[in-house]
């Protein structure tokens, strides 16, 4: 296993600056975390490699993630890349002995993901998902309410997401049209925010619902063609929690504008609400929160949830940048850090066992 030198040398792969992920929250956050040098980033051309390389002040340019992981002065990984295409490189960054960050979906399926997770384990590395909405300060503050009693045994919850889902789309996005890819409504918006909830409630042990794709095809702008869709983008969800309270779920990416974000968690003592205009881990959240009889009443966010420095942008990059502060203090001081690919492997089968309860029509027990 690599030690780090006085700043961790970290390598992104999938640093595109014109699509995708990384230029909206990876590539901005890690230059603004004083824990890491960004020193390579790569991409599939060399001619993009450079331009992101110049963009964000990296040393070295990769066209092959083989190369930047065997570079010696790589010390960790980030995967930035789409769901399909996240087993490869972090497997070899892994075999490498290298730390790694890999976004979520870990795995295109469970299976992918849980040999990630073993590999991470047998290799003794540090290894952290891309489930950043626990380090959003608002998610990170309802947790510790509910662990201090501030509702008192929680007896039900619920969460709505609704957010727009164009039903046109340029062909780099459309590809997240194929159910098997692994990438769409069930595992991102509603895995995130599923995470988020569980998080602080606890996790579920029994699960049933509907899984749907409402919207059957979608218009690809810039070939002028209607593709047939696959992917779910309605999920309604009843469950079970592990410690009794019982929870509702609906996450959607309808065709036009959503209602955003509502979190309620209602228990024996009192009540919260979070609030937000989208996805628990895009977005600030709004709290608020009444203990007995009353009216819900605004929530201050105490600072001490903020890891980052005060250059971090706001939105997108900011959980990240909450999440690369957990990673560098857990490569810093050889401890685990969370949420870790073992999470990621538990997450994965509770969507599987949602996919699961729609297909069958019965309720399913989270194994």
């Amino acid at each position: 296993m690599t030690t780090a030198p006085e700043k961790i040398r970290l390598g992104i792969i999938g640093a595109n600056i014109h699509l995708g992920w990384a230029p909206r929250s990876h590539l901005p956050a890690v230059v603004a975390s004083p824990e890491f040098e960004l020193t390579a980033v790569c991409t599939t051309r060399m001619e993009s490699a450079e331009e992101s390389a110049r963009a964000f002040g990296a040393r070295m340019a990769f066209d092959n993630y083989q190369d930047l992981i065997a570079h010696p002065d790589i010390d960790a990984v980030a995967v930035v890349l789409r769901v399909p295409s996240h087993y490869g490189p972090t497997m070899a960054a892994l075999n490498a002995g290298k730390h790694v960050y890999t976004e979520w979906p870990l795995g295109q399926t469970t299976a992918q993901a849980q040999e990630m997770a073993d590999l991470a384990k047998a290799k003794g590395v540090r290894n952290l998902v891309g489930l950043q909405a626990r380090e959003a300060p608002a998610i990170k503050y309802l947790k510790e309410l509910v662990e201090q009693d501030y509702v008192g045994d929680v007896l039900s919850c619920h969460l709505s997401l609704v957010r727009d889902g164009s039903q046109s789309r340029h062909s780099t996005r459309t590809w997240q049209r194929d159910n098997e890819l692994g990438a769409h409504t069930l595992t991102i918006a509603c895995g995130h925010s599923i995470d988020a909830l569980r998080h602080v409630v606890g996790d579920f042990s029994h699960v049933s619902g509907v899984v749907s794709t409402q919207t059957k095809e979608w218009y690809e702008t810039d070939t002028d063609k209607r593709l047939p869709v696959t992917s779910p983008d309605n999920i309604l969800i009843s469950g079970r929690l592990q410690e009794g309270g019982v929870a509702s779920v609906h996450v959607a990416s309808n065709p036009w504008a959503g209602s955003g974000l509502k979190m309620e968690i209602y228990g024996s003592k009192g009540t919260l609400s979070a609030s937000s205009v989208d996805s628990p881990q895009l977005r600030d959240m709004e709290l608020s929160g009444v203990q007995g009889p009353g009216e819900l009443q605004p929530l201050e966010i105490p600072g001490r949830f903020v890891n980052v420095l005060e250059s971090m942008p706001r939105g997108e990059a900011f959980n990240v940048g909450q999440m690369y502060y957990q990673f560098g203090q857990a490569i810093r001081s050889g401890q685990d850090c969370q949420p870790d690919f073992a999470t990621a492997v538990n997450l994965h089968y509770l969507v599987d066992a949602i996919r699961q309860a729609s297909d069958e029509g019965r309720e399913v027990e989270i194994g």
